[in-house]
């Protein structure tokens, strides 16, 4: 039930809130203008070394929920730092992504894209985790922020390439989009650091990535082959995961695109 629990967390930053704001919904364990982060920080105080960087992070209503409170609860019990809980992410992106690359090679291929679909949400619960565990401990670090950005990068990378050497998959349409994914989040750090706010703008942000790959691979272990669609016309073999990593990338395209003008925007308006 926790495995299946996790899942669902892992894979509903694109279901809103579902209902927050209901009577009777329990109390966050931060306050809500907080609860946008992943190594979210503190309100200001003149020892916050953050300042009011904790206003400007990814917004994942998930984090309210009562689930996601008593797994940040029992995590703190724990007396797990929100750094390990970043290793353990990046742990299960890595393992992810593994399975995905060898899944076409191994006699064991369902297995392999079933325990891929399960690593991945939970390299997104692991990473929303990290940021609650912080915030409610008040062990926010400068560290704590390479904690959070090096290990989803590379989980990101990891899991796109593995997804190109998938049955109906492509190596190259793998390599691409997850250059395209790294390069999307160095517009938004880059973008902090000119000055603007965090640009998290869609379509094609980190939820929608894993959302988009997951769903497709899971799509390829339940429906027979002959009911999936194919790019064979365009790329060898290419079939569903292959139009997923196609989809990808343009929405990665796009959303790049979107994030420059939105910043352009605004580092125009602070210097007027």
């Amino acid at each position: 039930m926790l495995t299946v629990n996790a899942v669902i967390i892992g894979l509903q930053p694109l279901i809103g809130n579902g209902g927050l704001d209901r009577p009777g919904r329990e109390k966050p364990l931060y306050p809500l203008s907080l609860s946008a982060g992943e190594h979210g920080q503190p309100p200001s105080t003149e020892n916050d070394i953050h300042h009011s960087d904790a206003l400007d992070r990814r917004p994942i209503p998930v984090r309210d929920r009562r689930l996601s409170q008593t797994l940040c609860h029992a995590l703190v019990r724990t007396g797990l730092s929100s750094n390990t809980i970043s290793l353990f992410g990046l742990l299960a992106g890595l393992a992810g992504g593994v399975l995905l690359a060898l899944s076409a090679s191994v006699s064991w291929e369902t297995t392999a894209l079933v325990a891929a679909t399960i690593l991945i949400p939970l390299r997104l619960l692991a990473h929303m985790l990290d940021g609650m565990v912080a915030v409610s401990t008040g062990k926010t670090t400068r560290v704590g922020e390479l904690y959070n950005e090096i290990p989803d990068r590379i989980s990101d990378a990891a899991t796109l390439i593995g997804a190109g050497y998938v049955t109906g998959g492509h190596p190259l349409l793998g390599w691409t989009a997850a250059l395209l994914a790294v390069f999307v989040a160095y517009v938004r750090v880059q973008g902090r650091l000119s000055g603007a706010d965090h640009e998290f703008c869609g379509p094609m942000s980190k939820p929608q990535r894993m959302f988009a790959l997951t769903a497709g691979v899971l799509f390829t272990t339940v429906v027979p082959e002959d009911w999936q669609p194919t790019l064979e016309a365009f790329v060898t073999n290419g079939g569903m995961i292959a139009a997923v990593l196609v989809v990808i990338i343009l929405g990665s395209l796009v959303t790049a695109i979107r994030r420059l003008r939105r910043i352009v925007r605004r580092l125009k308006e602070l210097d007027t």
